[in-house]
């Protein structure tokens, strides 16, 4: 289902930027949102040329190429364990609608995070980002790295500053079916939609280069953590049925249905199947904060662990708005 490429459809190149593409990366600028019949447009031909701009500029160059700079291998530092890339969830360096959009994240922080239990400010955010999906090490606050991204999180920004909401800014909404998912099914959408790419044993494809990924892996001790947001299966389903497979679903004309996404997603991370790095500790500390698909308990209900981690979510739901309650996820 390449994760890492950019998807097709409505895409405009704004400009290049030979660090931001070095090396083999794609060419950032993209479409961003359709905000009612509005079509909002990043430029990063726009980039100031001064000492900000500079950091704009290498917070791009990193979103893309993220392991070349500071990967396993990384030239400037060592700080993720796999050689995965920000662009792999966050397409088109963020700016991608349904595609864990990033427009809003320098204005939406500092907040409140459930999965921590306290208010995090946007640098905590990025590591989180850091050590979940990539498995790594935090960056130092006050390093190049972490203030490229910063930079990078607000110049984008400035592209949404004014508009409370836009198509794509939160993920694709779906319907949930009345049976829970089915790794199973899943296992049959995924060799027929997603092995060509990802791999039959889920390994993704590395680059001849051997500095990241053509397409990444979507488990295995060289994927992203249990805890990550992809890990969760609503999470994971909505964002597959806005953008996988890559060159069939298109901006607004998903291939999958609601049903097929979450069964996909299931498979994908089905924990008694497929491995995933080794984690210490879990996330969210109040049981009445926990996403409905997050499956490590104790839970604020009677549901059990397999039925919040594949559903049926229907019952879940209707018991926390039973109790006057918003259930997240």
């Amino acid at each position: 289902m390449g994760l890492a490429i950019i998807a097709a459809g409505m895409v405009f190149i704004a400009c290049t930027n030979s660090e931001a593409r070095m090396p083999g990366g794609h060419h950032p600028g993209a479409v961003v949102a359709d905000a009612g019949d509005t079509l909002v447009l990043v430029d990063t031909s726009a980039i100031p040329h001064d000492k900000f701009g500079e950091a704009v500029r290498y917070g791009l160059a990193l979103m893309y190429n993220t392991a070349y700079y500071i990967g396993p291998d990384g030239i400037n530092g060592k700080y993720t364990r796999n050689k995965m890339n920000c662009t792999n969830c966050h397409q088109d360096g963020g700016t991608k609608p349904f595609s864990f959009n990033l427009l809003m994240s320098h204005a939406s922080y500092p907040q409140y995070r459930a999965r921590e239990g306290k208010v995090l400010d946007l640098a905590e955010r990025v590591n989180n980002c850091v050590t979940h999906p990539h498995n790594g090490r935090p960056l130092p606050l006050d390093s190049r790295e972490m203030i490229g991204f910063l930079s990078y999180l607000k110049w984008i920004n400035s592209y949404a500053i004014g508009k409370k909401t836009f198509k794509g800014a939160r993920n694709l909404e779906l319907s949930f079916p009345s049976e829970a998912a089915d790794p199973n099914r899943g296992r049959d959408i995924y060799v027929s939609n997603c092995a060509r790419c990802h791999g039959q044993d889920g390994a993704g494809k590395m680059r001849d280069d051997n500095v990241t990924y053509t397409y990444p892996p979507l488990w295995g001790l060289n994927a992203y953590q249990p805890g990550s947001s992809m890990h969760r299966i609503i999470k994971a389903a909505q964002w597959i049925k806005a953008n996988m497979p890559y060159d069939k679903s298109t901006f607004g004309k998903p291939l999958l249905t609601d049903e097929e996404a979450l069964d996909v997603a299931a498979f994908i991370n089905d924990d008694q199947l497929h491995a995933r790095p080794y984690v210490k500790s879990y996330d969210y500390p109040n049981p009445l904060e926990k996403a409905i698909d997050y499956d490590r308990g104790p839970f604020a209900d009677s549901f059990s662990a397999l039925q919040h981690k594949y559903g049926p979510y229907g019952p879940i739901i209707q018991s926390y708005k039973d109790k006057g309650m918003k259930p997240a996820y």
